[in-house]
């Protein structure tokens, strides 16, 4: 069912400071800022060969990402994304096999305007998954 990994998303205190860091450091190519009201987020796509990374900072302190970082001020791993078909049917087959999915299961745009679901972490080894339609 699931595709391509997608992107890999790394929530940070700081953007622009992370940004520069993958920009200067390591020599990437990272994007211009996107703001994501819908998703309390403002982020920058790192674009690899073969994936993306997705830096993420809270937009004000009602954002999952604020609450991410209180508990983990320096930022960390916050979610993986994989790539699917056909959200609906992915989001059916795994709410039949008694995945969770988080919010009221309808799917919202996502940063590339794709429809997007999240998938409570406790039913994948504790981690955040995030499915993008393709």
């Amino acid at each position: 069912m699931i595709g391509r990994l997608n992107h890999v998303a790394i929530a940070v205190p700081d953007l622009a400071a992370a940004t520069e860091q993958y920009r200067g450091a390591l020599g990437a190519d990272a994007g211009a800022p996107l703001t994501l009201p819908d998703h309390g987020v403002r982020v920058v796509f790192v674009t690899l060969p073969n994936t993306k990374i997705e830096l993420m900072e809270p937009l004000g302190e009602e954002s999952p990402i604020a609450r991410f970082l209180e508990a983990s001020p320096s930022g960390g791993l916050h979610h993986i994304c994989y790539e699917v078909a056909d959200i609906g049917a992915a989001r059916d087959r795994l709410v039949a096999t008694g995945a969770r999915v988080l919010g009221d299961g309808t799917p919202k745009a996502g940063a590339h305007g794709k429809p997007v679901l999240f998938l409570h972490p406790k039913d994948f080894s504790g981690t955040l998954i995030e499915l993008e339609e393709v």
